[in-house]
């Protein structure tokens, strides 16, 4: 059974328009106009146990309007959603014991309260066992080296000291479904690999399944095989990672250092790699050369354009 279904999920909001001055202000006080705004339109998807699957799209794609609707904290304007066999939007007791949210660009912890007092609740909430909770509290200490940090307020952190405290929090009962929204934002280069290593691990020891979002690609190339892409709200991609470079990666890089210390780089088109290198081997006194795809980044901007230009 798929742990996550979707079909034809949307989702609308009504946005309030008015002109600027005074007089239009004094009327919409009276007459309110709004106009919708599609945020998700019609997007179908299922996810299998254990699978984690990068959620890509530039800003205001759907993605996180996406995850909340998935997570419960809103409801479908229309279509359908499943997680664990539960409708999120009833928010049962039994979907919320098994899943997480993470938000890099939203507080869950107690904003006066030291990380401490919150992972506590946590447990309370839960209903952890103490000796289980203590165990795994210590171990995501310790991973993420905060040990000299949870007892300081939460608005005392900078944005990456309280990003790491976010997803301790969020672990501390072992979901079986993590939706992580950004879980590296504000995380220098050295904590963004062990964050990635860290859910690594988790997915592996736990088969939780993993949807993540990220403007670090870095993360999606480490943890995510597959990867459905949002634009204006509409799926316009899911497959593997690999494909999707394959597919919209028009030209490939061939670097060459020659004997004498030069290096020659080529822009070349994929389906004339093999020619250009036979080229440049022929005329050059080559001792290295590689051969490589455009970086997934720049690969999803071209796609991005590409989806923009078709629409």
């Amino acid at each position: 059974m798929a742990i996550i279904e979707v079909g034809d999920l949307s989702k609308t909001f009504n946005v309030p328009v008015r002109e600027q001055g005074l007089r239009a202000s004094i009327r919409s006080l009276v007459h309110r106009q709004t106009r919708e705004v599609i945020a998700v339109d019609a997007v179908s998807f299922t996810i299998e146990p254990g699978e984690v699957v990068g959620f890509l799209g530039p800003n205001g794609a759907g993605k996180t309007t996406t995850l909340k609707m998935l997570s419960g904290l809103l409801h479908p304007t229309s279509g359908r959603c499943r997680v664990l066999g539960f409708e999120p939007k009833g928010r049962p007791a039994e979907l919320l014991r098994q899943i997480t949210l993470v938000m890099g660009n939203r507080n869950q912890l107690q904003w006066d309260l030291p990380a401490l007092d919150s992972f506590e609740l946590n447990r309370a909430i839960y209903r952890i066992p103490r000796a289980e909770f203590i165990a795994l509290r210590d171990e995501l200490i310790e991973l993420l080296e905060i040990g000299d940090l949870v007892t300081k307020p939460v608005r005392n952190l900078s944005l990456g000291e309280r990003m790491k405290m976010e997803i301790a929090g969020a672990l501390l009962h072992r979901p079986k479904v993590l939706f992580l929204d950004e879980p590296t934002i504000g995380l220098d280069i050295t904590m963004q690999r062990r964050i990635r290593s860290f859910v690594a691990d988790y997915n592996s020891r736990f088969g939780a399944t993993v949807i993540l979002t990220s403007h670090y690609m870095a993360d999606v190339q480490a943890l995510c095989k597959r990867v459905i892409v949002i634009h204006h709200g509409r799926l316009v991609f899911d497959g593997d990672l690999s494909t999707l470079s394959e597919r919209f990666t028009t030209q490939r890089t061939i670097t060459a250092r020659l004997a004498d210390g030069e290096e020659i780089t080529l822009y070349t088109p994929r389906a004339e790699t093999a020619s250009a290198t036979s080229r440049l081997l022929a005329d050059h006194d080559v001792v290295d050369l590689t051969i490589e795809d455009p970086p997934i980044d720049d690969v999803i901007e071209q796609f991005f354009a590409d989806a923009g230009d078709a629409s």
